[in-house]
C-alpha cells in the first residue's frame, strides 16, 4: 500500500468567498443576493482547563479544504501540514547546528535500462537488464535500510515496541525494502530456471513407467556364461 503524500508549506486559515455551484458567493443568500449572512468564525480547540499546546493551532471547515483538513475539523485534531509546520519551527535551531541537505537525492537515469528492457527478447537478455539494475541500486538501498533500522532504535524506543508503534513501523519499512530486493531477485531466478532447468514432466514420467516392461529378477545361483567356482 503506498504511503500518503507529504504536504508542506503553510495553509491559509481564513475563509475566502468562493462561488458555489449555484453561482453565488459563499456568505450570500442564494435567493436574496443583497442579504449577506454574518461570516462564520473558525472554532478553535477550547477545552476548559486544557491550555493550547500551540498558539497557531487552527481547525478547518469544508470550504475549499483537503480531506485531511476536513477530518481535522471533525476530530478537533491537527492536520499533517500543521504537524510538519510546528516541527519545522521547533527544529530550526537544531538544523542550524546540524545542517542537512535540503535538496532530494538526484534521481538515477534509468533510460538505458528501459531501452534495453524493451529490446530484450530472451530470458538471458531480460536477466542481464534486471540483474544489472539490482546490482546498481542495492548498495544505496542497503544504506537506506540500515538507516531506517537505526532510526527505529532511536533512544531505545524499539524495546518492547507494540505493533503499529513508530519503531515497529520503521522496522517494517526497512524490511519491506529488503523484501522488495529479494522478490525481484527471486523473479529473475524463476525465469532463468524455467528456461534453463525446467522441472520434469511428471505425467510423462509416469506414463513411461507404466508402458516400459520391467526386467525380471535374475534367478539364484550361477548364470549361464558365468565362470563357475574356482577349485
Amino acid at each position: 500500500m503506498p504511503l500518503p503524500r507529504r504536504h508542506s508549506g503553510r495553509h491559509r486559515h481564513h475563509r475566502l468567498s468562493q462561488p458555489t455551484r449555484h453561482g453565488a458567493l459563499h456568505g450570500t443568500h442564494p435567493t436574496h443576493p443583497s442579504v449577506r449572512s454574518p461570516p462564520r468564525r473558525h472554532r478553535r480547540h477550547t477545552n476548559p482547563g486544557a491550555p493550547l499546546q500551540h498558539p497557531d493551532f487552527e481547525l478547518y471547515d469544508n470550504v475549499g479544504r483537503t480531506a485531511d483538513q476536513i477530518r481535522a475539523y471533525h476530530t478537533r485534531s491537527a492536520t499533517r501540514a500543521d504537524l510538519h509546520r510546528w516541527a519545522d519551527r521547533d527544529a530550526e535551531a537544531f538544523l542550524t547546528r546540524h545542517p542537512l541537505p535540503s535538496e532530494p537525492f538526484p534521481a538515477p537515469d534509468l533510460g538505458p535500462y528501459r531501452t534495453a528492457l524493451d529490446a530484450a527478447e530472451t530470458p538471458a537478455e531480460f536477466h542481464a537488464v534486471l540483474n544489472t539494475l539490482l546490482d546498481a541500486v542495492e548498495p544505496f538501498l542497503n544504506e537506506v535500510i540500515d538507516h531506517l533500522v537505526a532510526t527505529a532504535k532511536w533512544k531505545g524506543q524499539n524495546r518492547g515496541a507494540e505493533p503499529g508503534s513508530p519503531p515497529w513501523l520503521l522496522r517494517g519499512a526497512a524490511s519491506s525494502i529488503a523484501s522488495g530486493l529479494a522478490m525481484a531477485t527471486e523473479a529473475d531466478l524463476t525465469i532463468l530456471r524455467a528456461h534453463y532447468d525446467p522441472p520434469p514432466d511428471l505425467n510423462a514420467l509416469l506414463k513411461q513407467t507404466r508402458t516400459t516392461p520391467s526386467t525380471p529378477p535374475a534367478p539364484p545361483g550361477p548364470q549361464p556364461g558365468s565362470a563357475g567356482p574356482r577349485r
